[in-house]
């Protein structure tokens, strides 16, 4: 995917930003992420030049923390809780199921564009395990009727 002038431009003030802020690398991709949907790799040349690392150092900061995208997400994002409580609770059934019913891996995106699969790792919602977030709402005690239900909403949204 070739970016923008728009937002490589968009880049370059969040570059900017956080310029002399100390640990600026988790708000910035935050900040990237937040306006254009996933960090680009087109990125990650300015983003080495800028605060003097490597292009190396910065794809593994990028891919280190799971919560990061390298490419557009589907209008939707359906996230997974995989921590230890959800798990103890049957989330690998659950991620069996919507890999299965949307035919598509985690990291992926549905062909019709209309959702993405991301694993999370605790939504905080350990009570009602287990859980899944969709878009921004974490929905608990999660079965395969409700997660048909949210896929049925999600695209048709």
């Amino acid at each position: 995917m070739t970016l923008s002038t728009s937002q490589l431009e968009q880049i370059q003030v969040h570059i900017e930003k956080y310029l002399n802020v100390p640990g600026a690398l988790l708000p910035l991709m935050h900040s990237i992420q937040d306006d254009l949907g996933f960090v680009p790799e087109e990125s990650y040349k300015p983003i080495s030049k800028a605060y003097n690392l490597s292009v190396a150092e910065i794809h593994g900061f990028v891919t280190f923390y799971h919560h990061f995208r390298t490419h557009l997400p589907g209008k939707n994002i359906l996230q997974i809780c995989r921590a230890e409580s959800c798990q103890a609770m049957g989330s690998e059934n659950i991620e069996n199921y919507c890999q299965e019913k949307l035919g598509i891996d985690y990291h992926q995106t549905t062909k019709d564009n209309s959702i993405t699969l991301e694993p999370v790792y605790c939504l905080g919602n350990c009570a009602c395990s287990p859980a899944i977030m969709i878009n921004e709402d974490v929905v608990g005690r999660v079965t395969p009727e409700k997660i048909d239900q949210i896929i049925k909403e999600a695209r048709e949204s």
